[in-house]
């Protein structure tokens, strides 16, 4: 179904709007220009309300609202955890990660190594996650913004992926993080409302005279098994989300290695104007965590009766899951259509913002600077747009071949990611509290992550992947430590000193907080 000159006039204010306030949050003052510190930090003067809106407007991008409501459609709330455990690894991350990286004053995770472990160990780092934001993250978001945008408007898929690729370009590349955070506000807004109207249109269709109430009513008494966190051994979908391990095992791994060590994440933390602005926003974005599968996930759900009912497509939904969204997108009515297509476009683009700023902070502060230092500080800036603008090319030819053969684009990326995250949260985990740990043993830690991975995936293929991933994990740990005891300690100033850093939080942290964890408990009572 087309859309309206309604849509078109939505989608056209909401683009001109976030480009207005781009241009205008990216102005220089008079006679200064631009330096590293403000582009790709934002002159680190970022308030908690811009972290905690810019975190969720990056993470919920089109592996979350695409991937998630196809899995939703296919699983059921089980697929959740990804989003309610975040919320918890969230509030870790502010307390105990924040004040080392603060205190430490860095631009990226890599730098973190750098001081840590060494250049060797900061390097191979730098070059793992510029190849993974670009031939996995950037490649996926592409791809499933893409399909959604060919559901609705039946533009060529590698049509739509340029168009997004160069919206989120125009928007970013002078601007910097300053540009991208500032602008996820609107992004956050849009992609809420969205979210909502199509979640209301999707369940109100299910419930006909009832309502969406009742239509949310209907859909948990009809659908039962839609509706558990803790899948039984022989459901189809045991093997990705494999029942209690959802809980204790490698899920957790990999939350820590996107939340507490994943640079186009933590970097809006780094820009924050203090330890506790940094702290609040993470904390913010926690609690907005929580509400996330109502608008990825319920839809996906109520996509299965709808289908059944002849409201959607049911063939091209029982061909590719990942269709859900743009099938649900096709029901609402003119104008609120426009809203939610602008939602959808909002998550992808402020995705892609977000990595191509990243990508061209690693690469311009880890890898480019230290080959070429003392330059001007508009030097590397001009460096840092430039590749970002190469890594978007590089994505688009990359999506097709990359992503676009596989059943769930969301859990793809989980598999791409899941070969080093185990690696990087030993390497991390070991750096702030093991004095001992040594260069030598991160490295090993990292390569063990790879090696153990596939070992046990074409060795041990019935082992669910959230059960592997821990069992990697314990590996890695192990590996570096052993590893570490074979050769000398490190240098007396490698090892990070806590004793100087302060871990206490204030007070509306600590509310917050505690407010997550009471509804998180009552939210795996319920739905167990």
């Amino acid at each position: 179904m087309a859309l309206t000159s309604i849509d078109l006039l939505i989608v056209g204010l909401y683009a001109s709007a976030l480009l207005a306030v781009a241009i205008w949050v990216s102005r220089e003052p008079k006679g200064q220009t631009k330096d590293t510190a403000d582009y790709f930090l934002a002159g680190r003067a970022l308030p908690w309300w811009a972290i905690g809106a810019s975190l969720i407007a990056s993470n919920i991008s089109a592996e979350q609202i695409i991937g998630q409501s196809g899995q939703g459609f296919a699983v059921g709330i089980a697929i959740a955890a990804y989003e309610w455990q975040a919320a918890i690894v969230l509030i870790i991350v502010a307390k105990w990660f924040l004040p080392i990286f603060l205190k430490r004053q860095i631009y990226t995770m890599p730098q973190f190594l750098d001081q840590r472990y060494g250049h060797g160990v900061k390097s191979i780092m730098s070059v793992y996650w510029i190849a993974l934001y670009t031939a996995v993250n950037l490649t996926t978001v592409l791809w499933l913004g893409g399909l959604a945008m060919n559901s609705l408007t039946g533009w060529p898929v590698m049509v739509s992926m340029a168009a997004l690729g160069v919206f989120a370009a125009l928007y970013s590349l002078y601007g910097g993080l300053k540009a991208v955070a500032l602008t996820d506000i609107i992004q956050v807004v849009i992609l809420i409302l969205g979210g909502l109207a199509i979640t209301w249109i999707a369940l109100d269709r299910i419930g006909e005279a009832d309502g969406a109430l009742g239509g949310l009513s209907r859909l948990y008494s009809e659908m039962p098994g839609h509706f558990k966190m803790m899948l039984a051994s022989d459901h189809p979908a045991y093997g990705d989300l494999p029942g209690i391990w959802t809980l204790l095992g490698g899920l957790w791994v990999l939350h820590f290695s996107y939340w507490g060590f994943n640079q186009y994440i933590i970097q809006r933390a780094l820009g924050a104007e203090s330890l506790a602005e940094a702290q609040k926003g993470l904390a913010f974005a926690a609690f907005l965590k929580l509400f996330i599968p109502l608008i990825v996930v319920i839809p996906g759900i109520a996509a299965v009766i709808l289908a059944s009912q002849g409201a959607l497509d049911a063939g091209a939904l029982a061909d590719k899951s990942d269709r859900t969204y743009g099938e649900l997108m096709k029901i609402a009515p003119a104008g609120l259509r426009g809203l939610v297509f602008a939602a959808l476009i909002a998550a992808v683009v402020s995705s892609l913002a977000s990595m191509m700023n990243s990508i061209s902070t690693i690469f311009t502060m880890d890898i480019y600077r230290s080959m070429f230092r003392d330059r001007p500080e508009r030097h590397y800036v001009m460096i840092g747009r430039v590749t970002a603008f190469v890594a978007m090319g590089a994505a688009l030819l990359l999506a097709k071949p990359f992503i676009g053969g596989f059943e769930s684009g969301f859990q793809t990326v989980q598999e791409y990611s899941g070969f080093i995250a185990p690696g990087v949260v030993a390497v991390f985990l070991l750096g702030f509290f093991s004095k001992r740990t040594n260069a030598i043993g991160a490295v090993t830690a990292l390569f063990a992550s790879i090696g153990v991975n596939i070992l046990l995936k074409f060795g041990a293929p019935e082992i669910p992947f959230i059960i592997r991933i821990w069992f990697v994990f314990m590996a890695c740990l192990a590996a570096a430590i052993g590893a570490s005891r074979l050769m000398p300690a490190p240098s007396a100033e490698k090892p990070v000193d806590l004793q100087d850093i302060a871990f206490g939080t204030r007070a509306i942290f600590n509310v917050l907080a505690i407010v997550v964890l009471v509804m998180l408990v009552g939210l795996y009572v319920l739905l167990w």
